[in-house]
């Protein structure tokens, strides 16, 4: 037990992104503000412990909902607007950014509630035992269905054999300390992967396994679709070995190609004719395919590239509700 930590009252601030949670915010506020409670009471944590839900560009009531609860429990809900939807996890980093400086640490949740809220106790002991960062990984996939644990575990061993580190089976309950919320703010990059950040922003990191429960309400908001646009950023973020992979390609296609030409030259020196289309058409569409994959994953590099050097703001901010004081203006 780290002992400048283990008697002092904690600051907390839970960070929950929202993109249409109109259905399950009524649930999910109560038992949170009831979470918080317990907290205070039986774990050492600061009455001035808080709730923060960003409101990523929703098209339902999800904002009249968190004012609401903001006017209803001035100082303990804090509400964030987002001008547009800016993505899950530029709305965390919002979060983050927010509550930076007002805290002694930060735990973010997904809203549904899937995650285990008897996690977090568990969490902040072992932040006063001295880690910086606490993971929240799940115990087990038994939910899933076959084809997202296939792609969960493939997605996990690839990103090892590609040299990035991350923990299997961590989404984005985790705790992060003052200290690793500000080497956060120190990350300018606007394409983020804050799964691949953790390691970078402090070696103190530990774990806490817990069991996924049933969403509350509402449905997902990652489909297939963005779980792989996920990946792929993931991928691209913290990996170089798809452009290394091309050069490799070009070898393996070159060396393909000459041995075709090795071949139909073999063959007439014996005076066999060889019919022309198949030692044409083979190398051409194997040549043309390479050269279209090597492209569109260099043109995924570039891209990145593009939006950072552009330097445009991850999001912008519309409204900050938390009870008493509103405000407007613009964050990075």
């Amino acid at each position: 037990m780290n002992p400048t930590r283990s008697n002092s009252n904690l600051k907390v601030a839970i960070v929950c992104p929202c993109f249409n949670e109109a259905e399950v915010l009524p649930i999910s506020i109560p038992r949170l503000l009831d979470v918080l409670d317990d907290l205070i009471l039986n774990h050492g944590c600061d009455a001035k412990s808080y709730l923060v839900f960003v409101d990523d560009g929703s098209r339902d009531a999800t904002w009249a909902i968190v004012a609401a609860a903001a006017d209803q429990h001035s100082g303990r809900v804090h509400g964030i607007k987002l001008s547009r939807n800016a993505g899950h996890q530029n709305a965390l980093v919002a979060g983050l950014g927010y509550v930076t400086g007002q805290c002694d640490v930060a735990i973010s949740l997904d809203v549904d509630l899937q995650d285990d809220l008897a996690a977090l106790p568990r969490m902040i002991a072992e932040y006063r035992s001295g880690a910086e960062i606490v993971l929240g990984v799940k115990a087990s996939r038994a939910s899933d269905t076959f084809f997202k644990k296939l792609s969960a575990a493939g997605f996990y061993k690839g990103m090892r054999l590609m040299g990035v580190d991350l923990v299997e089976n961590h989404a984005d309950c985790r705790l992060m300390s003052a200290k690793a919320l500000a080497n956060l703010e120190m990350f300018p990059e606007r394409v983020l992967f804050l799964r691949g950040l953790q390691p970078l922003l402090h070696s103190k990191i530990s774990t806490v396994s817990y069991h996924l429960s049933a969403r509350l309400a509402g449905e997902s908001k990652y489909p297939l679709r963005k779980m792989l646009a996920l990946a792929w950023s993931g991928t691209t973020s913290f990996s170089t070995v798809p452009l290394r992979l091309i050069s490799w390609m070009g070898g393996v296609v070159f060396l393909v190609s000459f041995v075709f030409a090795a071949f139909a030259m073999f063959n007439a020196l014996r005076g066999h004719v060889v019919p022309g289309w198949a030692s044409v058409t083979i190398p051409l569409y194997l040549l043309g395919g390479a050269l279209m994959l090597s492209i569109g994953i260099v043109g995924e590099y570039v891209g990145k590239l593009y939006l950072e050097v552009k330097g445009r703001p991850r999001y912008l901010l519309d409204e900050v509700h938390c009870g008493n004081t509103a405000g407007r203006g613009q964050v990075e």
